[in-house]
């Protein structure tokens, strides 16, 4: 094992894990984050045999991270190589930092990464969670919304839900690249459409009661502006546009 970071943080935010007690919850959080993509763990001063067959058998064919884990003496050290770092909670904190969710959390990182930042997610020890002084460390904390009357969570179970948010905003972005985003229509097509729209209804005796016809064009523009059209659907609504209104511009 090495204590120099070695992760290609443009990939994903890596995972530290402060003080863990139980080899079993460090495969287990092993296994959950393998599983959403997330393949860079840290530990920060985990119980002596935390490699344990337990460990093993719970990461269940993630054991490589466990075997590449970074392992630190302290908070400090194991995240002065990082640029943002988020720090998870599943209660409420008295401390003056900004608190976010999860998703909104892992859409930021996604942004971050982009920009060539560093990113990593604190997680406390099972019994007590991650203590003020490591929560003063990071950037912004995260609140998992769990039921305040049974707020504990497994170390596993917090890992799970934070790298499952991740491969989401993976996903949603890569959908968004799945329908070229760059051929999105501009506001000035879009704009181009709404005022045709508005000239084909206006003597049809759509746009009434008098004293709402601005209100309602305004309605219209705004109704086309919002939607993500790309250029091609825009030739689509001017077909139908022409062909309901009979007229060959």
């Amino acid at each position: 094992m090495t204590s120099e970071p070695t992760s290609n943080f443009e990939t994903h935010p890596d995972f530290v894990f402060v003080n863990p007690q139980l080899g079993e919850n460090i495969g287990s959080a092993a296994r959950g984050m393998l599983n959403f993509g997330i393949t860079k763990m840290v530990l920060v001063s985990p119980r002596e045999g935390w490699l344990s067959s337990q460990a093993i058998a719970r990461a269940s064919g993630a054991s490589s991270l466990l075997d590449e884990a970074r392992i630190y003496q302290d908070v400090e050290s194991a995240i002065q190589n990082y640029s943002y770092v988020f720090a998870t909670t599943a209660r409420r904190r008295g401390l003056v930092k900004e608190v976010t969710t999860p998703e909104i959390a892992m859409n930021k990182t996604m942004r971050l990464l982009a920009e060539g930042n560093k990113v990593a997610f604190l997680f406390g020890p099972e019994r007590t969670g991650l203590e003020n002084k490591d929560i003063t460390l990071a950037n912004e904390y995260v609140f998992i919304p769990t039921n305040p009357e049974f707020s504990s969570l497994n170390l596993a179970h917090s890992a799970v839900l934070l790298a499952y948010e991740w491969r989401q905003q993976k996903y949603k972005s890569s959908q968004l690249s799945a329908v070229d985003k760059e051929y999105l229509a501009s506001v000035a097509s879009k704009m181009v459409l709404a005022n045709y729209f508005i000239r084909d209804l206006e003597g049809t005796g759509y746009f009434e009661p008098e004293n709402r016809i601005d209100s309602m064009k305004e309605y219209l523009r705004n109704l086309i502006l919002r939607m993500d059209m790309t250029e091609g659907e825009i030739k689509t609504f001017h077909r139908i546009r022409k062909a309901l209104s009979g007229k060959n511009e």
